[in-house]
């Protein structure tokens, strides 16, 4: 299958194995946009795209860019939009509400999803979203065989807004316990930070869904210490509590579960190597390319008429 994958040329997350790994799996024209091309797509199919080329035009672009250009987008044929950010239209923060109101008006458009019970909701409110859940770099992100030096650790963002219950639960949690608390930068310094911690503690409370971090730090070997996103989003993921992972609703249950792994090093071990097991199965960026390639495959629906101003401009746009 012929695509065109338009994403992000400046983006703090590594992907680039993602993005080889779909090219892998079609005949892929990628292309990385700058913050100026997202801004203006008219501009930017006008001069660099031939759409009658492709049988899919994939966009992976920033969520606040699109929203602004509903009115080209919708002309765009045989769009697909993959998307890691939707559980935040679920969540009370700006967005909150602004994905469902955006997907309702590109009915043709396909969505792939991250969250399995995002996925579900948009279904039920007429999106054609599929899910295709996160993963992590196979390439940059591994168990070393070190040793683990600190025993209970985070990596990552507290400052946003956007992360506020995160950070209230991980106060929380180091008010109680020697909760160690970073940020490093991508790649093998990320790596080797995660390689250090033993316990690895998750926080995505409210999301709706596992956050990329949770298959880094069990790729990495940690025993993943995860906030409980429920019951449906576990069974899609293959979390198994006390198995692969380790999940938590509140602090309390977090402290008795890792007093039980603290007395019990060799299930410790166990759930750290099932983990990890389990994500080099199914969660590399390897094998989610491939899952994104066959989500492109099955017909698109039909695309829809625009009404009378989004005809004038369409038929103006060139």
């Amino acid at each position: 299958m012929k695509i065109l994958f338009l994403v992000q040329k400046d983006q703090r997350v590594i992907l680039d194995r993602l993005y080889e790994a779909v090219a892998a799996h079609t005949d892929c024209d990628l292309r990385w946009l700058t913050d100026e091309d997202q801004a203006d797509l008219r501009r930017y199919f006008r001069e660099q795209v031939d759409t009658a080329r492709y049988e899919r035009i994939v966009f992976f672009l920033r969520f606040k860019k699109e929203i602004r250009q509903v009115a080209f987008i919708r002309g765009v044929p045989k769009l697909v939009i993959l998307e890691h950010d939707a559980w935040q239209n679920y969540f009370p923060c700006k967005y909150r509400g602004k994905f469902s109101a955006h997907y309702h008006r590109l009915p043709a458009a396909r969505v792939l999803c991250s969250g399995y019970q995002v996925t579900q909701k948009l279904r039920a409110e007429g999106t054609d979203a599929v899910f295709v859940p996160k993963g992590y770099d196979q390439t940059l992100l591994r168990n070393l065989g070190s040793a683990r030096d600190i025993e209970l650790g985070f990596v990552g963002s507290t400052k946003s807004g956007i992360y506020r219950e995160r950070k209230a639960m991980l106060d929380e949690i180091g008010r109680r316990e020697p909760l160690m608390t970073v940020r490093t930068e991508s790649g093998a310094d990320y790596c080797a930070m995660l390689n250090r911690i033993r316990f690895f503690v998750s926080a995505d409370v409210g999301m709706g869904e596992y956050m990329i971090k949770n298959f880094e730090a069990m790729a990495c070997g940690c025993v993943l210490f995860a906030y409980d996103q429920g019951e449906a989003e576990n069974r899609a993921l293959g979390f198994e509590d006390m198995k692969n992972l380790v999940l938590y609703r509140s602090v309390d249950e977090l402290q008795a579960k890792l007093a039980r792994l603290r007395a019990e090093p060799a299930l410790a071990e166990s759930i750290a190597a099932a983990g990890q097991a389990l994500v080099e199965r199914e969660y590399s960026f390897e094998r989610i390319g491939q899952r994104i390639a066959a989500a492109l495959h099955p017909a698109l629906r039909p695309a829809q008429p625009p009404g009378l101003w989004e005809s004038l401009r369409l038929a103006l746009r060139f």
